[in-house]
């Protein structure tokens, strides 16, 4: 039966596959037409040629057309790619059940209704999970805005061809549509002329919390209940809002102020007032369309007598307000009752506090109850049904974005709160105020007595020192919005760069200078380097003894702690395989320290796009973690154009919504396994090596030259794809760069090398020396889902590199027995990772990733090009120096065009 059902499965694979190049074939057909309508016949020559243009004569042509035309090119392609994906998953449920889907619900039911798990319990568990998506804005979208909007039609008008019953003239006119949309991305172009501002950025997130989840929400929830009845199981324990897992939202947008000196407390207080609006507003248009649905008549509805009596109230306490709801649907009291409801929410929206409690909404649990009974109503009216379909979906949407729409975190990294902290002393009149220089005995002696104390060290509104007037700053506006509407809105405090006790605690110093000590908002340490990660089960284990946050815990009965840990800058550090052993670690280890306080982990995933940051499909980064480690509560950052690529059309959202709730439940209920002291060992020894191969490199003396001439982050660093700079403080040092921009850079030059290098190396050493220990590590791969998972990401790393296209790069570098010393290291490394990961995977790559392969197929000879343009042109813009500033600006923008061009081509940037 499995073999039929693998079978079935890779037929439908090579189907898909095909469906992509029939629907690529299509649309650069469609694009084509277009530019030869325009005149650009020879352009049109050399796109239409497809996949066979190795004689392309190119001689003559533009290239920032050529680079454009390749560009939307890709873009069609991951349209396409997109679409076909859904097709997939939509054949393969038809043919094989739902359960076919890997991460789905239903596959997790099956796996769980296996281990003998009884409905009930799987029913109690699902209220309990809570997962969190929180969007941010990292510099790694590199389509402008405007170009977004015209990928979203282009899918639509894609999908819309699925349709066999159109007539020849009705697809005539989709192609002619298509060509319309194409010929305005033409004109339009792609990159960013101007560095888009905080404002855009904020946009751009608030029409996935507005436009995009809202809907997702809903087909999500049906994906859960769809599953749980194919699996047979009793509708009773899956009716209500309260059955279903909780879903929020975070955001970083208006709250992220590490590295990011334009994001001032008044953006924060904006961010904060813009998120309310547009919850309210949602759910008034919810509301809208409820009352449309409930025509009830009061003449053929026995509508129970409290339910009226509410009404009548509300009538009254509105006064005129409340009249003229009622009038509006006479004889239909539960169109009366959700008008009143409108009326309540409009003085909310309006701020008309001062009508009393009765007559707007104090928080969202008011409007809860409301909705509730409601709900309760038409239940006593024996219309169920109706509730399910039409009060639940508003419930849901409540309980999901509640007056606050997204949850906006305030994270600031621990450097900038010693320097703030250092002037609010010096400000106060400390002799003694040069905190940074103090050792952590000295911050703690001074912290732990100060919390003793309630009162500030300055007076409401002393300048300090700009540091110090930011972070008091943007806590003040906090305190404003918490004073008005409560805690909801805001998110955690976040310490980038925790690597001390004191880096945390000192935060609560910050909250008692503007008034927010009492609160308790969550104060989350970041782990980001390797050292912090392995220090990081330490320092929780300090925090949660000390004092304060043992009364925190007690007033509030808060019994979940939340830690981030960060894949970037832990990569950074010390490559990939060190980076996600050692978080894997890590989280064993703080999960134990919260075991030991009675206190739950909530793990706060701060993953990028790429996989060097911790990309990758959700449900198999989920079944990566250690068994015992996931609670049921998880964030996880999605980044810039990761964002787009997850949730831009409805079906991918909720797919990708459905691998993060299922994933996460399913982890929820895997039981902590024994340490496998073997497995600790080998995993230990071979990290050691891989780290000591990567150091070797990046502690090159020559290396950072080298890295500067090999890659284009000159360009990086001046392109217009974030509001955010490049470097947190400016200085061109490694540590200094972001770790977007470090991944990008090397990502552009077909080095990846980010997301693999000093593995080749260390695999090689135990094929070599430890045969034993080898052939284990084979054994592992195929039943440890971390290795499993660890190893496929980093081969496919290794397929996205390619050796020729690195050579054409390292010509630039000026050292040639530096470039050949470096780059033999890199280029040992990289062949010696693809025989060893194809060793432990146990099979030729070719026969395991067929759609991978199918993908840098359609992409090769386009990016070959694209990058025999970006070198020459990188040499020509470096040699002109300062010398022709004009001549260097065009240069420069035709850069950027390429970037953006390739990061199409290779569905990433950082």
């Amino acid at each position: 039966m499995k073999l039929h059902t693998e079978l079935e499965k890779n037929t439908l694979e090579l189907e898909g596959l095909q469906k992509i190049r029939t629907d690529y074939d299509y649309l650069l057909a469609a694009f084509k037409e277009m530019l030869q309508s325009l005149g650009e016949e020879k352009l049109a020559e050399v796109i239409s040629l497809g996949q066979n243009g190795a004689d392309r004569d190119l001689s003559g042509m533009s290239d920032r057309k050529l680079a454009q035309a390749i560009g939307i090119s890709f873009e069609l392609l991951n349209l396409v790619e997109e679409n076909a994906a859904t097709q997939f998953r939509r054949k393969t449920e038809t043919r094989l059940g739902p359960d076919s889907t890997r991460g789905s619900w239903a596959e997790t039911f099956r796996a769980w209704k296996s281990m003998g798990i009884s409905e009930k319990k799987m029913a109690d568990l699902l209220p309990t999970i809570q997962v969190m998506p929180v969007l941010t804005a990292h510099p790694t979208e590199a389509k402008r805005l405007t170009v977004l909007d015209i990928h979203r039609e282009l899918y639509i008008l894609l999908v819309k061809l699925e349709n066999p019953l159109w007539s020849d003239s009705e697809r005539e006119q989709i192609k002619d549509d298509l060509k319309c949309v194409l010929e305005r991305w033409w004109r339009t172009g792609e990159i960013y002329l101007q560095k888009p501002r905080l404002e855009d950025e904020r946009s751009n997130v608030m029409h996935y919390f507005e436009n995009v989840f809202p809907e997702t929400l809903r087909l999500t929830d049906q994906r859960l209940k769809d599953a749980w009845n194919y699996m047979g199981f009793s509708a009773e324990y899956l009716q209500w809002p309260e059955h279903y897992p909780k879903l929020r939202f975070g955001s970083w947008v208006g709250g992220d102020r590490d590295g990011h000196p334009f994001v001032t407390p008044e953006f924060t207080a904006s961010t904060l007032q813009l998120h309310r609006e547009g919850a309210l507003k949602i759910l008034r248009k919810e509301l809208v369309e409820l009352a449309r649905k409930l025509s009830f008549s009061e003449f053929i509805n026995e509508i129970p007598q409290k339910f009226i009596s509410q009404i009548r109230d509300w009538t009254s306490d509105l006064g005129e307000q409340g009249q003229k709801a009622v009038e509006r649907n006479a004889s239909e009291p539960l169109r009366q009752y959700v008008n009143l409801m409108i009326a309540k929410l409009d003085n909310t929206i309006e701020e008309r506090f001062d009508l009393g409690d009765k007559c707007y909404y104090r928080n969202p649990m008011a409007m809860s109850e409301d909705l509730r009974q409601l709900r309760n109503t038409l239940i006593t009216l024996r219309a169920e049904q109706v509730a399910k379909k039409h009060v639940f979906p508003i419930e849901r949407i409540l309980d999901c974005f509640g007056f606050h729409l997204a949850k906006l975190d305030i994270r600031q990294n621990s450097a900038y709160h010693e320097i703030a902290l250092s002037q609010i002393l010096k400000a106060s009149g400390f002799s003694d105020f040069d905190y940074p220089s103090w050792d952590e005995e000295k911050r703690l002696e001074f912290i732990q007595g100060e919390l003793l104390i309630n009162r500030p060290f300055l007076l409401p509104g002393r300048p300090c020192g700009p540091e110090a007037d930011n972070v008091l700053g943007y806590f003040l506006e906090v305190k404003k919005y918490i004073d008005k509407y409560g805690e909801d809105g805001i998110g955690s405090i976040i310490v980038s760069m925790t690597r001390s006790l004191s880096d945390l605690l000192v935060v609560f110093l910050f909250l008692r200078e503007v008034g927010l000590k009492e609160v308790r908002l969550p104060v989350v340490p970041l782990l980001e380097t390797i050292d912090d990660l392995i220090a990081g089960p330490k320092i929780l284990e300090s925090f949660l003894d000390h004092a304060l946050v043992r009364e925190q815990r007690e007033i509030q009965g808060g019994l979940v702690q939340e830690v981030m840990l960060g894949y970037s800058d832990s990569n950074k550090d010390g490559g990939i395989l060190t980076s996600r052993w050692n978080i894997y670690k890590a989280e064993e280890r703080l999960s134990e320290v919260g075991e030991k306080f009675g206190v739950k982990m909530r793990f706060f995933h701060g993953r990028g796009g790429t996989i060097s940051r911790g990309g990758g499909k959700i449900h198999r980064f989920l079944e990566s973690m250690p068994p015992g480690s996931v609670s049921g509560q998880i964030k996880m950052t999605i980044q810039g154009e990761t964002i787009a690529n997850q949730f831009a059309n409805r079906l991918n959202a909720t797919y990708n919504l459905e691998m993060f709730l299922s994933g996460t439940a399913r982890q929820a209920l895997t039981e902590k396994e024994s340490i496998d002291v073997r497995r600790y060992t080998i995993m230990d020894e071979l990290v050691a090596t891989a780290r000591k191969n990567y150091r070797e490199l990046l502690d090159h003396p020559k290396f950072i030259e080298f890295y500067g001439q090999v890659t284009p982050i000159d360009v990086l660093e001046q392109s217009k794809i974030g509001s955010r700079p490049a470097r947190r403080t400016g200085q061109r040092s490694l540590s200094d760069l972001r770790s977007i921009p470090w991944v990008f850079s090397w990502n552009q030059s077909r080095f990846n090398l980010t997301g693999w290098f000093g593995t080749g190396a260390a695999l090689h050493h135990f094929k070599k020396n430890k045969p034993e220990d080898f052939a284990y590590l084979k054994q592992l791969a195929e039943e440890w889902p971390f290795l499993k998972f660890g190893l496929i990401q980093i081969e496919t790393n290794v397929l996205n590199s390619d050796p020729k296209i690195m050579r054409m790069y390292a010509d630039m570098a000026q050292n040639p027995s530096v470039r050949e010393q470096l780059l033999k290291l890199i280029l040992d490394d990289y062949q010696l990772c693809n025989t060893a990961i194809e060793n432990l995977l146990g099979s030729p790559v070719n026969e395991r990733r067929l759609s991978r392969l199918e993908n840098h197929k359609l992409r090769k000879d386009s990016m070959d090009i694209l990058h025999s343009l970006q070198v020459r042109s990188l040499i020509h813009w470096r040699e002109m120096g300062e010398s022709d500033t004009k001549k260097s600006h065009e240069r420069l923008l035709n850069l950027l065009l390429l970037v953006n061009t390739l990061a199409g081509g290779l569905k990433n940037t950082g």
